[in-house]
């Protein structure tokens, strides 16, 4: 059985008006021949209608046959292709970003804090079907956004970070086990955690090992980042004796071992960016490997059916207009 739909069904409602065509031709006709004056001849009932009688009605029934398949062709027939499944499993993100005092030095255009957190927002605006959240630590850890599916809350919230929300430190571990704590409760296949420090582990009660068996109990997966150029770096700092702020070369330490070790053992891997482009394309790469599954349901593509309705609609058309100015010759 042929199945099809129409896109716009409320063109059909023009199809009302074709009684009244239909109507209106049978007056012109019943007008136009009541003046008609025949004279009584005894042996003309016998006589057949001649061909142009017979076929009078013709050309007005091919123009209305017209007209309701192009009153279709506007309804828009489309043909279901067969159904595409359309549905998405995201990935559950935490990502767990080191605002200490050091994240201020300027390797990074403007610092390495704004460097951070305009790539990641770059980040979260491609992951639309993920669920995201954000982890800030510095000599503690605190949640800035727990997951959400909701990317401009995330984004708003991220506008708002600086690194006096916290005191200062480093404390790798808990901001590890902070961002595995939020992903403890969910459900989705696929847990990631998106780890970026420019220190060394100085502060908080959990330690980084601690953490990273947390994220292996809990089937974490740990990308790891460390941001810093290698040696020194230009760090502003307040001279003691103008009270301006002056640029300071300063000592870069980075814990690899530790963020290598870290990834490794949580299925993840490390990175480590001195300028923009290398962050940015660090986060292009870790994009890439988490993508989301897709599984499609319930889409269904159509075919259009519209094209032979106005083909035809065109023939009939050229054969009502064939017919009344040849053979029949007569108006509608």
């Amino acid at each position: 059985m042929f199945d099809f739909g129409l896109a716009a069904p409320w063109f059909l409602l023009l199809l009302i008006a074709l009684p009244f065509l239909w109507k209106r031709y049978q007056s012109s006709e019943n007008l136009r021949f009541s003046k008609m004056k025949v004279p009584s001849l005894p042996n003309s009932r016998g006589i057949p209608a001649s061909g142009r009688v017979r076929w009078r009605k013709v050309p007005v029934i091919l123009r209305i046959t017209a007209l309701v398949l192009l009153i279709f062709a506007l309804a828009r027939p489309q043909k279901p292709l067969g159904t595409t499944p359309l549905s998405t499993e995201g990935i559950d993100i935490m990502l767990s970003l080191d605002i200490s005092s050091s994240m201020l030095a300027q390797d990074f255009k403007p610092d390495r804090l704004q460097a951070a957190l305009e790539v990641a927002k770059d980040f979260i605006r491609k992951r639309s079907n993920d669920r995201i959240g954000m982890v800030i630590f510095a000599g503690e850890s605190f949640t800035q956004c727990p997951l959400t599916t909701d990317h401009q809350v995330l984004l708003h919230l991220l506008e708002n970070v600086n690194i006096k929300m916290l005191e200062d430190g480093t404390a790798i571990g808990m901001g590890l086990a902070t961002a595995v704590n939020r992903l403890r409760q969910s459900e989705s296949k696929s847990k990631v955690v998106i780890l970026m420090t420019d220190g060394v582990n100085n502060s908080g009660y959990i330690d980084p090992q601690t953490a990273m068996e947390m994220a292996i109990n809990d089937k974490v997966k740990v990308y790891t980042i460390g941001i810093g150029r290698t040696g020194v770096a230009p760090y502003p700092v307040s001279d003691p004796y103008t009270g301006r702020t002056v640029l300071r070369e300063m000592e870069v330490q980075i814990d690899e071992e530790l963020m290598q070790q870290i990834a490794a053992g949580t299925g993840g891997r490390y990175y480590r960016a001195e300028e923009n482009r290398q962050l940015e394309n660090i986060y292009k790469t870790i994009d890439e490997l988490e993508r989301s599954e897709i599984k499609m349901t319930g889409y269904t593509p159509k075919e259009e059916l519209f094209l032979p309705f106005v083909v035809l609609a065109l023939m009939l058309l050229l054969m009502e207009w064939i017919f009344r100015t040849t053979y029949l010759q007569q108006n509608f």
